[in-house]
């Protein structure tokens, strides 16, 4: 079965079955990367973080980011390598910025990914060079002359060097500001939660992580934002109006509190459907959810790589049709 998007769709659910499996342990080195973790500076400095490093390919990929929030899948590796592997940052640093700014940030997505990248998570470095570049992303975003200039055997030097890369002289004149990061929706994108709302009701919980909209045809669509989790998670005001909007679209109720005042109110609805999920806080696994049949059927145990996940879970499709 080739086709692209479930494939796409397959590793975003392998991320996530490792996150069922391992829970809070997705948040630190699943083992030594290429240096150990104290090799690593813990905050991502200021100059990646205002596009000013002198290096196009970097500077491009955060002021896109902060401009659409949206990366390509390349520019979001060469960030995350030049972060870790030339200038020496924690790739949790690195992990826990990208992911407030994306409009389609997935916590398993995003953090096992830069594991990948950091080699945390894999067997090997992802590194890239200018020619790299060159290939993929349009001319301004070329960067020859660069610290990433060179052959892959001098950047795996580079990477194995506990000395950071210096950074260049700024590309641009003037930094970029950060967007801030809110720990809350604005108003008016939420309500407070209503027991009143949905009691005596077949209801489906929905929240960013799990958007399972035809669970249960004709019951009422509920998405949930817990506070507790964006105290932790924060979110730019971009992505929170792009979640909000569409959330508004599709859903009947969109309620915003603390997890005691989404579970007393979930509780009056007559049957409860959704999937369990670490981005919602543990007191929710005391609601009677009934099961979401999943799009690809995990296996009960942990896989070792994502190649055991697809085979298994992918035995006996043959077109991406089959999964309907």
């Amino acid at each position: 079965m080739q086709h692209k998007l479930v494939y796409e769709f397959g590793w975003r659910e392998y991320f996530h079955h490792v996150w069922a499996h391992r829970g809070e342990g997705i948040f630190t080195s699943l083992h030594e990367g290429v240096l150990p973790d104290a090799a690593y500076g813990p905050e991502l400095p200021r100059d990646i973080r205002q596009g000013a490093t002198g290096v196009p390919v970097i500077d491009m990929a955060v002021r896109t980011l902060y401009a659409t929030g949206y990366l390509h899948n390349h520019a979001r590796m060469w960030l995350a390598s030049y972060v870790v592997h030339l200038r020496k940052v924690h790739w949790r640093a690195g992990a826990d910025w990208l992911y407030g700014h994306l409009l389609d940030g997935d916590l398993a997505s995003n953090h096992l990914s830069w594991q990948w990248v950091a080699a945390t998570g894999s067997h090997k470095p992802y590194l890239f060079n200018a020619q790299n570049v060159a290939r993929y992303a349009p001319t301004a975003w070329h960067s020859p002359g660069t610290v990433v200039g060179t052959s892959y055997d001098a950047l795996d030097s580079l990477a194995r060097n506990a000395k950071p890369a210096a950074a260049g002289r700024a590309a641009v004149a003037v930094a970029v500001e950060e967007p801030a990061l809110l720990h809350q929706p604005p108003e008016g994108l939420f309500t407070a939660p209503e027991a009143q709302a949905v009691r005596g009701r077949s209801a489906v919980l929905l929240h960013p992580g799990s958007l399972a909209f035809d669970a249960a045809p004709g019951a009422l669509r509920v998405a949930v934002v817990a506070t507790e989790f964006h105290q932790r998670w924060p979110w730019s005001a971009a992505r929170w109006a792009f979640v909000g909007a569409r959330l508004q679209q599709a859903c009947d109720l969109l309620w915003c509190g603390t997890p005691a005042e989404l579970l007393d109110a979930l509780r009056a609805a007559d049957a409860l459907h959704g999937v369990r999920s670490p981005h919602l806080n543990d007191a929710f696994n005391e609601l009677p959810l009934r099961p979401v049949p999943r799009l690809l059927r995990w296996p009960p145990q942990a896989c070792a790589s994502f190649s055991q996940f697809w085979s298994r879970t992918t035995r006996g499709l043959n077109q991406a049709r089959d999964l309907l």
